[in-house]
């Protein structure tokens, strides 16, 4: 049985079709702050304030999707409300009811010591995680993402658009860790890694490519 937080966003979204399609995965724990409707009977959708999570049903996995952006947020402490104390809660709440290993959808030149905001909160969720006694941790580290965001009624970010035209036009001149990738790689990446995790491993946005 596999937790979810984050299924409404790009690449959370392809994570929960993965598990969907997983015959080894019995159930799905989908948490968001709005209802979901996937029609489908392995999935259980669980409407959650996030600040004050409840008892999360049993599970073995937790994947942890939730993310934003200041612009969307409208401030930085909005911004680490949810990519840091949201996405910690649920972790800790997933470790209280059984989770032996997590993945985490961080970003490229994450680190706690960055002196870029964004940066720097995702580096900090990536130590708290780690600090956590999970057996196995994934952290995906992808660079700007490529997928439809409008179909999911979100607003396209312009560094994604500009980082997806670049990409096109000097892809093979471009460091491979720099380079887009599709939201889909990056779902396959953990979901692929996650389930025989041991330890803590960091997966650039290179290797998630195919």
């Amino acid at each position: 049985m596999v937790a979810l937080a984050g299924a409404t966003g790009l690449v959370g979204r392809e994570i929960l079709q993965g598990l969907i399609g997983d015959p080894s995965v019995a159930a799905i724990h989908v948490f968001g702050r709005r209802a979901l409707d996937t029609g489908n009977p392995k999935v259980t959708a669980h409407v959650v304030d996030f600040r004050s999570l409840p008892a999360l049903p049993r599970v073995d996995e937790v994947f942890l999707a939730l993310g934003t952006t200041i612009k969307a947020a409208g401030s930085q402490e909005a911004f680490r409300a949810v990519d840091f104390d949201a996405n910690l809660a649920v972790a800790r709440a997933a470790l209280a009811a059984g989770a032996k290993r997590a993945g985490l959808v961080s970003a490229m030149g994450a680190s706690a010591g960055s002196g870029m905001f964004y940066s720097r909160v995702k580096g900090e969720i990536e130590d708290a995680l780690a600090a956590l006694p999970f057996e196995g941790l994934v952290i995906a580290r992808p660079s700007f993402l490529a997928g439809n965001r409008e179909s999911l009624g979100q607003p396209v970010r312009s560094g994604e658009g500009l980082a997806l035209t670049v990409s096109r036009l000097l892809g093979p001149f471009i460091p491979r860790n720099y380079r887009s990738v599709s939201a889909a790689d990056v779902a396959k990446s953990l979901l692929t890694r996650v389930p025989v995790a041991r330890g803590r491993e960091v997966v650039l946005s290179g290797a998630m490519q195919p």
